[in-house]
């Protein structure tokens, strides 16, 4: 749906890229390698993205790196159509609301990086059915047009392992 309203393919990665994880900072060499994409397509993107002011940019040695403007009116509206263009908001609404005693929800491997997937990796934190899980994620995946991997860790399991901090490229997709 969203290639229909927005016709650049290059558009939508650098959408896909700072809009999903606020974090996520490039650089233009960065981008070529990443999305295969020409530099040329990729500067006027970046440059009509940072002109708009919804991109920042700043210097880091002989680079230039880029990062989505959180403080832009419209990061969070980006940010949500994003989501649902993922399928994200159906996973929340068919599928956290009624497993039970979930304490927070990590999207990592490529969408925390910013990249479009076929897989979205997911960690459920809290005590859960695994058996309730899968069929519920069978019944997402359905609705999507993406496969769902997950695993599944108690808040002990968290914090002993350090998950969150082992692992920087996570975003925090839902909490209780």
């Amino acid at each position: 749906m969203l290639e229909t309203l927005i016709s650049s393919k290059t558009r939508i990665k650098l959408l896909l890229k700072f809009f999903l994880n606020s974090k996520a900072t490039s650089y233009l060499r960065g981008l070529e390698a990443e999305f295969g994409d020409s530099t040329n397509a990729i500067r006027i993107e970046l440059n009509r993205f940072e002109k708009a002011g919804m991109l920042t940019s700043f210097l880091k040695g002989n680079k230039k790196y880029f990062r989505a403007n959180t403080d832009h009116p419209l990061y969070n509206d980006m940010h949500n159509l994003l989501l649902k263009y993922i399928g994200f908001d159906k996973i929340i609404d068919t599928v956290i609301e009624k497993l039970g005693d979930v304490k927070r929800v990590y999207v990592t491997g490529a969408f925390a990086l910013g990249l479009d997937d076929n897989v979205i990796d997911l960690v459920f934190v809290g005590d859960l059915n695994n058996n309730y899980l899968a069929s519920l994620v069978e019944k997402v995946e359905k609705h999507i047009p993406r496969r769902i991997r997950y695993i599944i860790f108690t808040e002990v399991e968290m914090e002993k392992n350090k998950w969150v901090e082992q692992n920087g490229n996570c975003i925090l997709l839902w909490e209780s």
